[in-house]
């Protein structure tokens, strides 16, 4: 078998060092960004079930960041490798800096909890009842819930040299209790730990009959076992009962070089991730210090991976809240996306294809016709073949259904299937395994090189001869997140794209070499050599006195080199506008280096999550659209897509889309030279949402 092609490495920077530092550290950035989630559940513009949405994300994403970037980091540490990065921080600063952020965005979720949302909720009628509140007849019917629901499902352990400390699950709900007295076997008893089970739900609504007309009422399962804690342990005392919670490392590590069936190899890191080391602890605000100590030794953690928090530990199961309540107006309003005009017609998706090119823009535009090419292709006859990657499809999705039908029908279907898509490798594995049980070619992404490239390709026999179609996205074939998620999706016959991803499908599956590409870029290979070309065209235009302008919209900018790329531009005279929704290392203004840059992120309903790649090219103007973010591991560790968009028509519809974002200032954040942000006003400009222009002008409407 023909080896993979080793990508272009990175060349080493021998030239001497700035005196400042040219990188903001990313994991900061990343905090950074987390706190512009949580600004928008402040914002009172938003209804208040959606600001809860917003607070309950900003909780989920900060878990994944101890899970995942603190994780590595302390793994790090343990390993003594405390070089600096290219931001010239040490791991130790880096933490220390962390925590320091850290313990202010938790202070400021629960205080947003407790003294907006929650009263804000209130005053809607949708309360979440303390223990001090509960009338006598709430108190019957939950204690009546905790007998027939909670106690046959718990499992109380009392701690003793004998029974040891249980597992705990990553993130799942647990109490200390501290109990004083003896047991059955007359033997003095301190403290026990009770896990809830991951089978109940973390918010229970009471009967409309306990609440007062028009109210919703909630309590936490917490609060219901707390409540009967001592019921668990009879002829003990219980002293206090306090919350805990623990996060753990969920990386998963395969070695390609010792692996010999990859989906067995990552079903067991998968069940070892559940019971990661541990890398925070958080504890309500009540619980004694001699308790957290002893929380903290059991789980080998220091008092700087400590958090404490008033409310329920798992703050981010309140999400569950927003679909619960039966309060639209309390939500944002429903929308129906939109059609593109070509494909109002009666004609089949291959028919319109074959006379023009269609761009979508989700969620403005409807994901339907992304799923009926699928689907057309699976029903027609005349289709031999179908390709497609799978990064992320999500549970029971269309676009496995169709495959499934495609394969049992005899035609060749392939799909690379990216196993190890994090959190979603297990959903993957069984993505697979049907797909394989059905017929299908099933292709794992190469271990060391995920394939994130969002691609399908269809093969048609017609009266000419064979013809390709291609879809082509910046976003996962998921129907769930392309309602949530900004992305476009760009469908064609073109001959020489259908050849460029036929080619790029026989690279995935035989690991040779692709070559000669029409129009396609691709990662690891050539992507990043491209763009830094094209980065450099845009300073020869600049020193020539035709001008420069780049405009670039990604969800993230870290590698270093297409950032030296842009300063150089900058000091070009290049002008340069980036919209990075997340974490950015680029540092924008700073006199002599990036003084031509700007860069603002957008966060709004939608997550901005469209990859757009704009090169003015003195008038004869480059678009491109991607699945690659400005990331190392996008250019160098994963197999991702560049593919141009050269209709005029859709490229003056992608140029107006950029400078709507450009000119968006009720949702966008400036970004400062030293990694700050600035929510822009509208003050006396009129306001322009980008998101809501588009949804009034793609959408089909309320």
């Amino acid at each position: 078998m023909a080896l993979l092609p080793q990508p272009a490495e990175r060349p080493v920077d021998t030239s001497a060092s700035p005196i400042f530092d040219p990188y903001i550290n990313r994991e900061l950035s990343s905090l950074e960004f987390n706190q512009r989630v949580l600004d928008q559940a402040a914002d009172r513009a938003n209804p208040v079930l959606e600001r809860l949405r917003f607070l309950c994300i900003s909780c989920t994403n900060l878990d994944e960041f101890f899970e995942v970037r603190v994780a590595a980091l302390k793994q790090r540490l343990e390993l003594g490798a405390a070089a600096r990065g290219p931001d010239r921080l040490t791991p130790q600063q880096l933490m220390l800096e962390i925590r320091l952020r850290s313990l202010s965005l938790v202070h400021e979720q629960y205080e947003l909890l407790n003294r907006d949302i929650l009263p804000d909720l209130g005053r809607e009628g949708i309360r979440f009842l303390q223990r001090t509140d509960w009338t006598r007849d709430q108190r019957r019917w939950l204690k009546n819930y905790f007998h027939d629901e909670v106690v046959p499902v718990l499992t109380p352990i009392t701690l003793d040299p004998s029974r040891p400390f249980p597992r705990m699950l990553n993130k799942s709900l647990n109490f200390i209790v501290r109990l004083e007295g003896k047991d059955a076997f007359g033997r003095l008893r301190h403290r026990a730990v009770v896990q809830a089970p991951r089978s109940l739900p973390r918010i229970i609504r009471l009967p409309e009959e306990l609440s007062e007309a028009g109210d919703e009422n909630y309590v936490f399962l917490s609060s219901i076992i707390h409540a009967h804690v001592a019921e668990l342990f009879p002829g003990l005392g219980v002293e206090g009962c306090y919350q805990f919670r623990v996060t753990r490392n969920s990386n998963l590590y395969v070695d390609d070089e010792e692996v010999d069936d990859l989906i067995v190899a990552l079903q067991g890191q998968l069940a070892a991730s559940r019971y990661g080391a541990a890398v925070r602890l958080e504890v309500s605000k009540e619980c004694p210090d001699d308790l957290c100590r002893f929380l903290l030794e059991h789980f080998a953690l220091d008092t700087a991976d400590l958090y404490t928090v008033e409310g329920p530990v798992n703050l981010n199961r309140l999400a569950t809240i927003c679909d619960m309540a039966r309060r639209p107006e309390l939500c944002y309003p429903p929308f129906t996306p939109g059609m593109p005009a070509a494909l109002k017609t009666d004609e089949d998706i291959f028919s319109v294809l074959r006379k023009q090119n269609v761009l979508l823009h989700h969620p403005y535009q409807s994901f339907g016709p992304v799923i009926d090419f699928i689907a057309a292709a699976a029903a027609d006859p005349r289709v031999l073949a179908i390709k497609q990657t799978l990064y992320r499809t999500g549970a029971d999705s269309p676009f496995v259904e169709h495959l499934v039908k495609a394969a049992k029908a005899g035609k060749e279907v392939t799909v690379v299937v990216e196993l190890m898509a994090r959190f979603d490798e297990a959903a993957n594995i069984s993505v697979a395994t049907r797909l394989q049980e059905a017929g299908a070619h099933v292709v794992y992404g190469l271990v060391g090189y995920k394939t994130h490239a969002k691609m399908a390709l269809v093969v048609r026999r017609e009266e000419s001869g064979l013809k390709r179609y291609v879809h082509l996205g910046t976003g996962n074939y998921h129907p769930a997140t392309a309602r949530l998620y900004t992305d476009y999706g760009f469908m064609s016959c073109s001959r020489q794209l259908g050849e460029d991803v036929h080619n790029v499908f026989m690279q995935l599956t035989s690991l040779t070499a692709s070559t000669d590409l029409h129009r396609i870029l691709i990662a690891p290979f050539n992507l990043l050599r491209d763009l830094i070309l094209r980065i450099d065209r845009e300073i020869e235009h600049a020193q020539n006195g035709d001008g420069g302008r780049i405009i670039a919209k990604v969800n993230a900018l870290i590698e270093p080199q297409i950032i030296d790329a842009l300063y150089r531009a900058s000091s070009a005279g290049v002008q340069i506008d980036l919209i990075v929704r997340g974490i950015c290392s680029l540092r924008p203004g700073v006199p002599g280096l990036s003084e031509n840059i700007r860069v603002r992120s957008i966060i709004g309903r939608f997550l901005e999550h469209s990859r757009v790649y704009y090169f003015q090219n003195n008038g004869k103007e480059e678009f491109f659209c991607s699945s690659a973010d400005w990331m190392d591991r996008n250019f160098f560790r994963r197999t991702e897509t560049c593919f141009p968009i050269r209709q005029r028509p859709l490229k003056d519809r992608l140029k107006a889309d950029l400078e709507l974002f450009l000119a968006d200032n009720t949702q966008a954040w400036r970004m400062n030279g030293d990694g700050s942000y600035d929510k822009l006003r509208a003050d006396n400009e009129p306001p322009v949402s980008a998101q809501q222009t588009l949804l009034a002008d793609l959408s089909a409407g309320a």
